[in-house]
C-alpha cells in the first residue's frame, strides 16, 4: 500500500480492554437461565454482537427462549456491563494507544473508531477519547455485525477514504475478516490466536509507527 491516510482501531482488546467486564456480565446473564458458561465459551465471543454472543450462548447449550425474553436479556445484559464500567478511565487505554493518536494527528492521518459495540461512545468518553477521533462508527451504526465489514466501510467513507488507503488494528478473528473482506490491511494486535489471520501482528500499539 501507498501512504496511510486512516488508521480505524477496534474499541475493545485494541484501545481499551474490559473483556472481563464482558465475561462477568455475560456470566450473570448465564446463571439467570442457569447455563454454563466459562472462559472457553467467552472465546467464541470476541468482536461477536451482544445479540449474536447471546444466541451463540443459548445454541451451544441447546437452550431456546421466547423472543421478548430474548430481547430483556440483552437489555440486561447492557446493564451489567454499564454498571461494571462506572470506574474506568483515562488510566485504562492500552500501552501504545495515545502516541499513535497524537502521531496520526500530527500526520494528518485520520483516526477512526470500527466497533460492534453499542456502548463506543460512552466508553470512549469514559477515557476522555471522544473527541480525538474523527469518526466513530460503532454497533449502533451498522446493520451487519463482524464478519462483514460494514463498520470498517463506513469508517473509511465517513473519512473519506478507500480502504486501501486504511490500516484496520483488531484483536478478534472476525474483525480481522471484516477488514480483509472490506479491501484493507489488518493489523492484529495482542492476540497470538490470528497471527496468521493478518497482514501485520502486534504485540501492542506501541509497536507501530506511521
Amino acid at each position: 500500500m501507498g501512504a496511510i491516510k486512516g488508521l480505524i482501531f477496534d474499541l475493545d482488546g485494541v484501545v481499551v480492554s474490559t473483556e472481563r467486564n464482558h465475561f462477568e456480565s455475560w456470566k450473570q446473564i448465564a446463571a439467570m437461565l442457569n447455563l454454563h458458561f466459562d472462559e472457553e465459551v467467552n472465546e467464541n465471543l470476541k468482536g461477536v454482537s451482544r445479540a449474536d454472543s447471546l444466541r451463540f450462548i443459548l445454541k451451544n447449550s441447546g437452550t431456546t427462549i421466547e423472543e421478548d425474553r430474548f430481547e430483556e436479556l440483552l437489555v440486561k445484559k447492557n446493564e451489567f456491563y454499564r454498571e461494571s464500567l462506572g470506574a474506568l478511565s483515562g488510566a485504562n487505554i492500552l500501552p501504545g494507544v495515545e502516541k499513535v493518536l497524537k502521531d496520526a494527528k500530527n500526520e494528518g492521518v485520520k483516526v477512526m473508531i470500527g466497533s460492534s459495540s453499542r456502548n463506543a461512545r460512552f466508553i470512549l468518553d469514559k477515557l476522555g477519547l471522544l473527541e480525538t477521533f474523527d469518526h466513530i462508527v460503532d454497533g449502533n451504526d451498522v446493520a451487519n455485525a463482524k464478519p462483514d465489514p460494514e463498520v470498517f466501510l463506513k469508517g473509511a467513507k465517513a473519512a473519506g477514504l478507500n480502504p486501501v488507503d486504511c490500516v484496520v488494528f483488531e484483536d478478534a478473528a472476525s474483525g480481522i475478516e471484516a477488514a480483509k473482506k472490506g479491501g484493507f490491511k489488518a493489523i492484529a494486535v495482542g492476540n497470538e490466536n490470528i497471527r496468521e489471520m493478518a497482514d501485520e501482528y502486534l504485540n501492542t500499539l506501541e509497536e507501530f509507527s506511521l
